[in-house]
């Protein structure tokens, strides 16, 4: 056991990626200029194209063999009769670089690149316009991202007769490309989407396209539920005090700060720096893993079946342990090192006290803060440091307070059997959000293992322990004697009775809506009897759905999981495409299914007017090699179900959150502006009747 600490790196890393997600990269911004704007024909012009490259990536240019392996960053022009070309593309003082993965010399740029074009102006109405592409890598994580765009010189003016040119000499024309512009929008909406002109054709898919368009009138993504679950993890810091583990640790700190002689103001000072300190050590974690890991290696590992059931060992083990089973503890050695130097004084001494108050405390507040960041929607990068900084903020606050005001401690009760007794109901609560981990695995790989109707079981039978416990009918092996039960347990265990109680029609298929973000589907529950009693009149759809056998809709909605097959049923039958980007292990999905789905309107809605599809972006399936794709955001090959359709997301819509609700038109332009997280089943319904007008103004329905 004194060597169990250093399990809990990959499962801090863990934790912290259940709802992340990394923004997408763009490391390379490319701009241009010509050498002068003022020219006349017959003279010649320098085009000058200069990209901009962040920290520790690199640009490659395009004078090295073109055969070793990278791409060469080229630059192709559409054809005009007011310029000739001459000679080729030539990149300025690029650094030479042995390529060790490609086993080659080539050519880079970092900080900043650039490219130069020099042509001959032969009329005055000149034109200059076409589009880049090359790669940009680092080597701190070996990422690549391939780029391109389109540019447009304007500003130059031209003066002279027209000359005839040399038609010969003229860039060739390329396969034409859609013209790419980035634009973000405010809001808080945290999206960056990709506008592209769609041409009409129906002929084969080329995945969801944003229009301009649908800007007018568009829903926000909502923001109060990011405020609320900043909230939410600074209750969860606040209550992580009263533990066994961290609660004793009150004193131990008052003590350190007054231990030397120092004014009121340094005092203060020092105090301050310890709370800061606090926040740094549980902050930095959550920053680094979110950053360093992106988009879809933070998917993998959140869903994968490996880290999954760790994590729901070890919570087992914490669970135990709170119940008395045995006794974790951090290693003595570590925790010394921390304290001798906490003895040096200085600012040092204090950011390692409070190093030895997080390594002290661990046992208690790893498993409270693995909830906070499992239990964050939206997956974004900034939702998790965000709560673990608002969970740290409330954990040090009280302690930064304490060392300020040393006399407060007279007030504190003793520490004693009340705080054991909040360590077995953290034993039991752990035991019950272990099966949270084991349900994304489940879930995922399509083991059923732990379908909803077990699942609501276990809880059942762990809830009623817990409400006995808090009675005194049950005692663990370092509990006090009880001779009445206070006036505060009562009224808990009456909590827990009562949430007993609400889970119990659930064994015969209720569908619980409180809790539809935590326990598995409701199709995987086998003794629905509710479900005969429901209205389930099915949508019509075309031909039957792939991998209907293991994937299926809420509320008996009938859609499809493939896009390429809900897209032709939708032209074929003149509906909007409603997409469903969602996942095994979203809990807002769950949760948006069961309160919004579930509203009458909305459902009838969905049932009649669309052609549905679900999207799953964390299914493991493997896909026959026929159906792979090659990324055209990483390059890379995409195997499976879920990489495949998280890609789409990716690479059309600059977006990787769920849920996220995309209607589409027969021309794959999207209809109405996409909507994410937001229990309003009224918003919902607008949502829905925009994309509707929508597709009957464009195609006349």
């Amino acid at each position: 056991m004194r060597k169990l600490i250093a399990l809990f790196v990959p499962i801090i890393l863990f934790v912290l990626v259940h709802s992340t997600h990394a923004q997408i990269l763009k490391p390379a911004k490319w701009s241009w200029k010509p050498s002068k704007t003022s020219v006349k024909t017959g003279e010649e012009l320098d085009l000058i194209f200069t990209v901009t490259i962040d920290n520790n990536w690199y640009v490659y240019a395009n004078d090295f063999n073109p055969d070793c392996g990278p791409m060469l960053t080229t630059v192709e022009f559409e054809p005009h009769s007011s310029f000739e070309l001459i000679g080729g593309l030539v990149a300025i003082k690029p650094k030479e670089k042995h390529d060790e993965i490609f086993g080659c010399d080539v050519k880079i740029f970092t900080g900043t690149g650039e490219f130069r074009q020099k042509i001959l102006v032969l009329k005055t109405n000149l034109k200059l316009a076409g589009s880049y592409e090359g790669q940009t890598c680092t080597e701190v994580d070996g990422k690549c991202i391939p780029f391109d765009g389109d540019f447009e010189f304007s500003g130059i003016n031209v003066t002279g007769s027209d000359i005839k040119g040399n038609t010969e000499t003229q860039p060739q024309l390329k396969e034409e490309k859609p013209q790419q512009q980035e634009e973000v929008f405010g809001g808080g909406e945290e999206i960056l989407q990709t506008i592209i002109p769609v041409q009409p054709s129906y002929g084969k898919t080329t995945g969801p396209v944003l229009d301009k368009s649908i800007l007018e009138g568009k829903d926000s993504l909502d923001d109060s539920s990011f405020f609320g679950y900043l909230v939410f993890a600074f209750v969860l810091g606040i209550i992580s005090l009263v533990t066994p583990c961290v609660f004793p640790m009150v004193p131990m700190t008052v003590t350190f700060f007054l231990r030397d002689n120092q004014s009121r103001q340094q005092g203060i000072r020092n105090a301050a720096f310890f709370g800061i300190s606090i926040i740094a050590i549980y902050t930095l974690a959550g920053t680094l893993f979110a950053v360093l890991l992106g988009a879809e290696g933070l998917n993998a590992l959140a869903t994968h079946w490996a880290p999954n059931l760790f994590v729901f060992a070890i919570f087992i083990v914490f669970a135990l342990s709170f119940l008395g089973l045995f006794e974790i503890t951090a290693p003595h050695q570590l925790v010394n090192k921390m304290d001798q130097k906490s003895e040096k004084g200085g600012l040092a001494g204090i950011f390692f006290m409070a190093a030895t108050l997080v390594l002290v405390s661990f046992s208690c507040t790893i498993p409270i803060v693995g909830n906070v960041v499992v239990m964050s929607a939206g997956g974004q990068i900034l939702k998790p440091i965000m709560a673990m900084f608002s969970y740290s903020l409330a954990f040090a606050i009280p302690f930064t307070l304490f060392a300020i005001f040393p006399e407060w401690m007279k007030g504190l009760p003793k520490s004693g059997g009340w705080l054991n007794s909040v360590k077995v109901t953290l034993g039991f609560l752990e035991l019950a959000l272990a099966l949270k981990f084991l349900s994304i695995a489940d879930q995922a790989y399509h083991w059923r293992l732990l379908d909803r109707d077990t699942n609501i079981a276990l809880w059942i039978v762990i809830f009623s322990l817990l409400g006995f416990y808090l009675l005194g009918k049950i005692r663990m092996p370092h509990d006090s004697p009880m001779e009445k039960v206070p006036v505060p347990r009562l009224m808990m265990a009456i909590l827990v009775f009562s949430f007993v109680i609400y889970l119990v029609p659930g064994l015969w298929g209720a569908p619980l809506k409180a809790l539809a973000g935590y326990l598995p589907p409701q199709y995987t529950h086998d003794f629905d009897l509710l479900a005969m009693t429901r209205s389930s009149r099915p949508n019509e759809i075309c031909d039957p759905p792939r991998h209907a056998d293991f994937l299926h809709l809420p509320h008996g909605l009938q859609g499809y999981f493939d896009y390429e097959q809900a897209l032709a049923c939708a032209r074929q039958q003149n509906k909007p495409l409603f997409i469903d980007f969602t996942g095994h292990g979203c809990t807002n999905c769950r949760e948006m299914e069961a309160v919004v789905w579930s509203n009458p309107l909305v459902l009838e809605r969905l049932r009649n007017d669309f052609i549905i599809v679900a999207l799953y972006v964390d299914d493991k399936t493997p896909l026959p090699e026929a159906e792979w794709v090659t990324s055209a955001y990483d390059g890379k090959v995409k195997k499976t179900l879920g990489k495949k359709n998280a890609d789409l997301q990716i690479a059309n819509l600059d977006n990787n959150a769920q849920p996220f609700y995309v209607l589409l038109g027969k021309d794959e332009r999207v209809l109405a502006w996409p909507y994410g997280y937001d229990r309003s089943a009224e918003k919902f319904v607008n949502f829905l009747e925009r994309g509707k007008k929508k597709y009957r103004e464009m195609y006349g329905q």
